[in-house]
Parts: C-alpha cells; structure tokens; sequence
C-alpha cells in the first residue's frame, strides 16, 4: 500500500483532496459558528465553545467533523506518509509513523467530538491527551515530509 500511495499522481491526488476539503471546511464552519472543537487544545476550552453553540451549529459541527474531519486525515496522513516512503530510504518504514500516529489520534478526536456534540459532553476531557498528541505528531510528520521532499528535490536536479 505505500508503495501505491507514493506513486506521483496519488501524492497529487491527496494534496488535491486536501486543499478540497480545507474549501468545504471553510464553508461549513460558518454553519458551525465560525469556531470548531479541533482547536481547542483542552476539554475544558472545547466544553465552553460546545455550551455556546446552538442546537443548529451543534449539528453543523457534528456533520462537518463526520464527514470532512474524517476524509482529512485520510488524505493529510496518505500525503505526509507517501511522501517520506518515496523519498526517506532506508529509514521509510519508521519514518512514516508519525504521521499513522497523528492521523489515529486525530480520528479518535473526531469520535470524541462528534460524541460530545450529539450529547456526550464529558467526553471532552480526552481532548486534554488526544489533540496535543495529535498536533505534535502531525507537526513532526510535516517537517520530515518536508525535508524528504527537499532530499527528492536535490535529487532529481542532480540527476
């Protein structure tokens, strides 16, 4: 599978489908109130923005975190994890954890959310662990997809 998810048009594939989902995520977080869950860094902050939402940006959130908060990672982890597969070597195989790892976590955030958005409000306090984790994972997966394809870059000029 990584091999498939490397390939050139994949990896162009995923940046396309990200950039599509960031427009759909500016288009429902209006719907939400124009602040979502995912960046509060705390249950305690998540609860207070959760209590100030009405029952119709509740369900806004509940279906943009559903749907567009669950392609995302899919796409972001497939990108960020082809990436260092194509162009890291040797190190590829423990290379591309960080970015398996933060699309995990952010996936249970978005069940953890969803959840306390539907009613399961005490739910939040995971978020305390999950969304930290998930951004500092996501951070590392970032810069070594960067600097790999800074290395394929070099590469391919060299060659």
């Amino acid at each position: 599978m990584l091999d498939f998810i490397s390939k050139t048009w994949v990896l162009i594939a995923l940046f396309v489908a990200i950039m599509v989902i960031n427009v759909s995520f500016a288009l429902g977080l209006e719907a939400a109130g124009g602040a979502v869950l995912d960046f509060r860094m705390n249950g305690s902050d998540a609860f207070a923005l959760l209590n100030a939402m009405t029952p119709e940006q509740k369900n806004a959130h509940f279906w943009m975190t559903v749907v567009n908060d669950t392609a995302y990672p899919i796409a972001y982890v497939g990108l960020l994890a082809g990436i260092v597969w194509r162009f890291a070597g040797g190190l590829r195989s423990v290379l591309v954890w960080p970015a398996f790892g933060a699309g995990v976590f952010d996936l249970m955030e978005n069940t953890t959310q969803a959840l306390a958005l539907k009613g399961y409000e005490s739910l939040l306090q995971f978020k305390d662990v999950l969304t930290p984790v998930k951004f500092g994972l996501a951070g590392v997966a970032v810069v070594l997809a960067l600097l790999f394809l800074g290395v394929g870059a070099i590469r391919a000029v060299r060659s």
